[in-house]
């Protein structure tokens, strides 16, 4: 078994970086971590007793993690710090957190335009009125 350790980063694209000993970063090789076919994972899961695929009704009694929660984090943001930079009042997005309320549809596209592009976003936002 080797016993190295390897630090990563997931980058602002969704890459992942190797972080080196220097702090300088470097993509990982091109090839599976794990050298097994699709095929061979899914029969040693399904052979594995703690790893059975959910049944539906599991699935629906799962706890959801709120994916506004999940982008928060991966930005690195306080709830605080993310309701001021995007201009949501602080207890929507802690009750969107909390899975207590859903953010509407034109919420969930703006969500997902911050995910794209965080600082394009930020950019907008605080951009002056423009003079014709």
């Amino acid at each position: 078994m080797n016993n190295t350790t390897i630090f990563a980063r997931t980058r602002a694209d969704g890459r992942v970086v190797e972080v080196l000993a220097d702090g300088t970063e470097r993509p990982f090789p091109p090839m599976p971590m794990r050298p097994m076919t699709e095929a061979e994972v899914s029969a040693a899961a399904a052979a594995d007793p703690d790893a059975k695929p959910m049944t539906e009704a599991e699935w629906q009694a799962a706890r959801k993690v709120p994916r506004t929660k999940t982008l928060r984090r991966a930005l690195g943001l306080t709830q605080e710090a993310f309701a001021v930079r995007y201009q949501f009042p602080l207890g929507t997005l802690r009750d969107w957190e909390q899975g207590k309320s859903e953010p509407d549809r034109s919420t969930r596209a703006y969500l997902r335009a911050i995910a794209g592009d965080p600082v394009g976003v930020e950019r907008a936002l605080h951009v002056g009125p423009r003079v014709a």
